[in-house]
């Protein structure tokens, strides 16, 4: 039975290679995930050892939580201040070599060339103070910042922007814009790239200037005597420390910075393994077609094992090894496939910003586990019911001609019904019934749906293809046969379909919910925003108070309101707070409320909420919440006023004193711009333009700008998404081709005949190209159908939160539905000219 699996195998390697190309593809991109992050963690872990080279203890203040790993962007450290007085005690402290304080922020420099803020993508712009007792920085070229007109840049800013010692340059800071000669070139290590971010290095008074730390330090670095255990070290300088600070090893910061590294990777390991799922779902599909119609074909061949004294294990056995061993084979060149596409991604990832180090691709055992076991568990799950179906066969059917008749439709409806009632619940659970982990349950929901209707489309598949097809009826003999052919088998014609289905209503999914995302916020600033001019950083990072203090200090503007924002826990759960001016932000946005007076959150330790948070808690004007920043950890803020759902306020608002009595960093978010009466808009435009020339790191839109900003931004994810979506649409057309070509094999007597009777070599491509159209349309029609149902409910669940409109986008949907049926087309090409080639006479006498 062995060798004749084999052989069996050996002799279908065209349409077995097919069906394991979508394996192929599905686990490459699993694979190719996992180096890339793999790579990218080792090469920040490196980058994070090689910055705490020499330093054996940090002193710093103690942190609630970390803000950078709950998605935040603080603009720099979250921790209290360390008085510069500790610097000295800490000296003192037996088995001390020498420590030094250290200072970070925002530090922006602007290209003199093109009068542009340098940004590398959203790689951050960090700014640091230069410390020559504790560093593991090299000078490469020049020398190190010694007075506050100097700065040291790293090596990469210097080469990309052709930046060298002697230039002078414009840097944007917490203090302002001022201008700064380059003293030196600096690198860590041997490496120029600090994984995209750019560095700018003061000397310590500067940098404590600018960043607002006269006197103080965000962390004070420490180098042992070698000699001395470094665990007493530490213990002699937690008993000097004032509270809310403490003394940890420098492989406990290091671990810290790690975790917050890996956990900003793991968005984007889990955002992008979510496609290599999606595509090895899909390819789920293909190879249970493809081994449904290959065990069809051999029922002759399989009655005869039967006849001859195989067992039914043995048959069942001899499908399921063919599926291993083209699983195995398919994962073993997905592992390949994803070797090539880590280092596209890569390159991507370089293009955007965040260059990792020429260091190998890191190949765990992991990776290689999971592709082996993925690539082929999939393919032997996918085989098990055609492989059940094989061992079903009598000998009787080696002497019947044809095909044996279908099984009824009674128990795939029973299954299906049962398999889309779970999806539904498991949908509804994820979106509406407050469950833990809802993403997950969303994805098993969404996973299910999408079985179940695959499961169900053969009920319908026939009538849907008859109505599809209807405008080919008149079209021809090439058009009627073409409509019948898809009509025929409604099982072979739905399960090809379906995975066109899955890849298109994910797709129609993602275009549904952009859209629904987009009209939700141009509804949301036309009812909630006041103000005239927008100020916002290019790259949505903080920026310095001192361009609001710039655009105040202009008569064109009669309000100018900044906005600020710093993660923080509540309950448990992360959240963000925005402080802003209650007087002053009525001018620009709308600040009214259901309960309470927006004004009263003048009054220190006070703070306003959402109405649907103060809903879903409980809570009335006069109670307490508790508020946890990084900095001053839980903070019992008094409920002063209620508004209803905003998205330009978010869930908790604060008074900009509240605010900086809190956070470590002060810096703007983002900063509303109100004209004075009588000021024109191209006034107002030209004035903001004058106040902001010294700071092109921001920009001033007006509200139709600031929508047009929005919606680019979202077009960009909704862009990224269609095209990792376009992996599973691939190996759909695959297995469009995948299935004509098996059915062409299939009917080759039945196109010897209608080709002896006159039909051209044309009109058979013609009939071939107008089924897979049919099929193609089939999938596209149930994708949209599930897709738009997806999007609306994602929609509902999400309305509280803000996103209050459905929007359809047809334009958009009409173009995917035309897509499908110029995929079918491609998908034809080969399969068409396959049977247009047939030699008649040999088609005719074909068994």
């Amino acid at each position: 039975m062995l060798r004749a699996t084999i052989k069996s195998l050996m002799a279908r390697k065209l349409r077995l290679l097919l069906t394991a190309f979508a394996i192929v593809l599905g686990v490459g991109f699993m694979a190719g995930t996992l180096m890339l992050t793999d790579t990218a963690t080792g090469a920040f872990d490196e980058l994070i050892g090689q910055s705490f080279q020499g330093i054996d203890v940090v002193v710093q203040g103690h942190a609630e939580f970390q803000p950078g790993a709950e998605g935040g962007n603080t603009g720099g450290t979250e921790t209290e201040p360390i008085p510069e007085s500790v610097l000295t005690e800490v000296l003192a402290v037996p088995g001390v070599t020498a420590a030094a304080g250290d200072v970070s922020g925002i530090a922006q420099m602007v290209d003199p060339v093109t009068g542009k803020a340098i940004v590398n993508g959203g790689a951050p712009t960090l700014g640091n103070s230069w410390n020559p007792t504790v560093t593991s920085l090299i000078v490469r070229e020049g020398a190190a910042p010694a007075t506050e007109r100097e700065i040291a840049i790293d090596a990469s800013s210097a080469s990309d922007h052709q930046l060298a010692v002697g230039q002078d340059v414009q840097v944007i800071t917490n203090a302002g814009a001022a201008g700064y000669t380059i003293s030196g070139i600096v690198t860590l290590g041997e490496s120029d790239s600090f994984l995209g971010a750019t560095i700018v290095l003061f000397d310590l008074p500067t940098a404590q200037r600018v960043f607002d730390r006269e006197g103080q330090f965000d962390r004070i670095y420490v180098r042992t005597d070698g000699d001395t255990a470094v665990s007493s070290v530490i213990a002699g300088i937690t008993d000097l420390l004032p509270a809310g600070f403490e003394a940890i090893s420098s492989q406990d910061a290091a671990d810290q910075q790690t975790e917050q590294t890996q956990q900003a990777l793991g968005f984007l390991r889990t955002g992008l393994l979510v496609f290599g799922f999606v595509a090895v779902f899909v390819g789920a599909f293909i190879i249970f077609n493809t081994f449904t119609i290959i065990v069809t074909q051999r029922t002759r061949e399989l009655g005869l094992l039967r006849a001859i004294g195989a067992s039914r294990r043995q048959i069942m056995s001899s499908v399921l090894v063919e599926a291993v061993l083209v699983g195995l084979v398919a994962s073993v060149v997905g592992l390949g496939f994803g070797l090539l596409l880590a280092q596209a991604l890569k390159a991507a990832m370089a293009a955007l910003g965040l260059e990792l180090p020429p260091t190998a691709t890191v190949i765990q055992t992991r990776t290689i586990v999971v592709a082996l076991i993925v690539g082929t568990g999939v393919t032997v799950l996918a085989s098990v019911f055609p492989a059940r179906r094989a061992a079903r066969i009598t000998p009787i059917e080696a002497l019947r001609e044809g095909q044996a008749p279908s099984a009824s439709l009674r128990r795939r409806s029973i299954v299906g019904g049962i398999v889309l009632a779970l999806g539904f619940a498991a949908l509804f659970a994820g979106l509406f019934g407050g469950v833990s982990n809802g993403a997950s349950v969303v994805g098993l929901g969404a996973a299910l749906t999408f079985l179940g209707a695959a499961i169900l489309s053969p009920l319908i598949s026939r009538r849907m293809a008859a109505w599809i097809g209807a405008p080919f009826k008149n079209r021809g003999i090439s058009g009627r046969l073409g409509r019948q052919n898809a009509m025929r088998n409604p099982r072979r014609t739905a399960a090809t379909a379906s995975a066109l289905m899955i890849g298109l209503g994910l797709v129609a999914f993602v275009a549904v919910f952009a859209a629904s995302l987009k009209a939700s916020a141009s509804a949301a600033l036309d009812d909630q925003l006041r103000s005239d001019l927008t100020v916002s950083n290019q790259q949505f990072q903080p920026f310095t108070p001192k361009i609001g203090e710039a655009l105040a200090a202009r008569p064109e503007f009669d309000a100018v309101v900044a906005f600020r924002q710093v993660p923080v826990k509540v309950d448990g759960s992360t959240n963000f707070v925005t402080g802003t001016d209650p007087v002053n932000a009525d001018d620009v946005v709308d600040t009214t409320t259901t309960a309470g007076t927006f004004t009263d959150l003048t009054q220190n330790g006070t703070v306003a909420i959402a109405k649907r948070v103060a809903d879903d808690k409980s809570i009335q004007v006069g109670d307490a919440v508790t508020v946890s920043f990084a900095r001053t950890g839980p903070q019992d803020l008094k409920v002063v006023a209620i508004y209803p759902e905003s998205t330009l306020l978010g869930d908790y608002v604060v008074s900009l004193d509240t605010f900086g009595a809190n956070t470590a960093q002060i810096l703007d978010f983002i900063t509303f711009v109100h004209f004075a009466e009588g000021v024109t808009p191209e006034q107002g435009a030209a004035a903001a333009a004058e106040a902001l020339q010294d700071y092109p790191n921001v920009e001033a839109k007006d509200q139709a700008a600031t929508k047009e900003q929005q919606n680019q931004a979202i077009n960009q994810v909704l862009a990224f998404v269609i095209v990792l979506l376009l992996l599973s649409i691939v190996i759909a057309v695959f297995g469009i081709v995948n299935t004509l070509g098996l059915s062409i094999y299939e009917r080759v007597r039945e196109l010897g005949l209608v080709r002896a009777v006159g039909m051209s070599r044309t009109q058979v491509k013609r009939m071939v190209r107008i089924e897979a159209v049919i099929i193609a349309v089939l999938g596209a029609v149930l994708g949209m159908v599930i897709g738009i149902a997806f999007g609306w409910a994602l929609q509902r669940a999400l309305a509280p939160l803000g996103i209050d409109r459905l929007a359809i986008p047809v334009g958009q949907l009409v173009f995917f539905l035309l897509a499908a049926a110029l995929c079918g087309v491609l998908a034809a090409i080969f399969p068409a000219r396959r049977a247009a080639k047939l030699n008649v006479l040999e088609a005719i006498s074909y068994e």
